[in-house]
């Protein structure tokens, strides 16, 4: 098992780390990259992979079932881990139809490839492949401040266009193991940060803004509730799943931590002082401005990682200020990275047009 995995969305942000993770594991998996390269996926995060000769980069789209079938025929893949979706609620919310065609088309493209090629013309054994599908937190909807973590059989209550179709996304997976038999494991993320995230996610984007001297926009009062994950302890976990992980299961992974978005960005703000207290922008949390939320905007995510930790033995091993204080001098040491994104994907046109209009409260 695991000698010839398909990743899908590996030049985006999780992927293009989960890509490096494996490596480091394994150096002789084969490992083939299947990316449509849309505003937050690029070449740009698959430079100095630790051994390039066992990856391999097509660019198509995960829609394109034709396409997925030869992929798994040709290149013998007993394992799919799909990371590739739309996931940025802002951006669901300004157009939600690229979700419902990636996220629930593109995963129903996938699980149709896997089900010709793996079980009608038993191209691999059925006892050595593995569907592994990439959710999140959100398709459980919002927690109010007393109430229990979520957990792995927590009612699912999407709240956006992009949780609605990730729920969606998650229920296909399933349907698909219990109707066909397809071997599948589930994974439910909480918010992931570090090295190569898209500078359009809250992390990034302060750090981007605070260097530049421009505002660090904070929704409302700042006060809503997420469970940060280091995006390495993540692949770690997705790895574990794929090793230990029991066919048919969902795992929860989270960071163990519950901190407001506000204490967030002081934190950063903090970092970077440290970093550079000579920055013409020092303190950089005078660059703090509350802005407008965002309409439906979830109070509170919390991840309850015990059956993780139970049955696969894992549990995050970054803590958050450590996790911050990595990802910051990531940034701040890849600056070239930095610009040949924003340059690449329009990124400050989206920033136009997502915070215009947003007043002051």
């Amino acid at each position: 098992m695991n000698r010839n995995i398909l990743v899908t969305g590996g030049a985006g942000f999780i992927g293009s780390n989960f890509i490096r993770y494996v490596q480091t594991q394994d150096p002789t998996i084969n490992l083939v990259n299947l990316d449509l390269l849309t505003y937050a996926g690029s070449t740009e995060n698959l430079k100095d992979l630790p051994n390039p000769k066992n990856h391999h980069f097509i660019n198509d789209d995960i829609c394109n079932q034709v396409q997925v079938e030869n992929i798994l025929r040709e290149h013998q893949i007993d394992t799919i881990v799909h990371f590739a979706a739309e996931s940025h609620v802002d951006r669901s919310l300004k157009g939600p139809d690229a979700f419902i065609q990636t996220n629930i088309v593109g995963t129903f493209s996938l699980l149709e490839a896997a089900r010709k090629v793996w079980l009608i013309e038993q191209k691999q054994n059925k006892d050595t492949v593995r569907f592994h599908h990439i959710s999140t937190d959100e398709v459980y909807g919002t927690l109010a401040p007393n109430d229990p973590a979520f957990e792995e059989t927590t009612p699912y209550a999407p709240t956006s266009p992009y949780s609605a179709s990730k729920a969606s996304s998650d229920h296909l997976v399933r349907s698909y193991a219990h109707s066909f038999g397809l071997p599948i494991t589930i994974s439910n993320c909480s918010n992931n940060y570090g090295p190569h995230q898209f500078p359009e996610k809250l992390i990034p984007l302060v750090i981007l803004n605070a260097l530049t001297g421009k505002a660090l926009p904070i929704y409302g009062d700042g006060m809503q509730i997420r469970d940060w994950l280091y995006v390495e302890d993540h692949c770690e976990a997705i790895w574990a799943i794929l090793q230990k992980g029991k066919i048919g299961e969902s795992y929860n992974i989270g960071g163990d931590n519950q901190p407001p978005n506000i204490e967030i960005v002081t934190t950063i703000c903090a970092l970077l002082d440290e970093a550079n207290p000579s920055s013409e922008y020092y303190p950089h949390s005078q660059l703090i401005k509350h802005v407008t939320d965002r309409p439906g905007h979830d109070r509170r995510y919390a991840m309850n990682i015990e059956k993780i930790h139970r049955e696969l033995g894992w549990q995050p091993s970054v803590d958050l200020r450590e996790g911050l204080q990595k990802t910051v001098t990531w940034y701040l040491e890849h600056t070239d990275w930095l610009n040949a994104i924003i340059k690449e994907k329009g990124y400050q046109n989206w920033v136009e047009i997502n915070y215009q209009g947003r007043e002051n409260q």
